[in-house]
């Protein structure tokens, strides 16, 4: 598959990027390039090999799931510019 002046022109406008007309063979130029990549990883062969999510083979850490207070309630209204009661404190929006 080969890209024209006329394609990278369409794909600028459909990705709203103002390309100078002067530019269009350059850009052309790189989305052949672009192509070219992509139809030599189609030529690897895949065939039993498991997909990947990763590179690299780890687990996310999770911590154990337990519902817990939190206990934090004076350090979290400490920064607060107006706390009342245990609660942040905002002014009236509603009439």
């Amino acid at each position: 598959m080969s890209i024209d002046e006329g394609t990278a022109a369409k794909v600028a406008k459909l990705a709203r990027i103002k390309v100078d007309p002067a530019d269009l063979p350059v850009l052309a130029q790189e989305f052949n390039t672009i192509l070219g990549f992509i139809e030599q990883l189609n030529e690897v062969d895949v065939e039993g090999v498991e997909p990947m999510v990763s590179v690299t083979p780890m687990r996310l850490k999770r911590r154990e799931d337990v519902v817990t207070d939190g206990d934090q309630q004076g350090k979290v209204l400490s920064n607060a510019p107006d706390a009342r009661e245990g609660f942040f404190a905002v002014p009236k929006v509603v009439e």
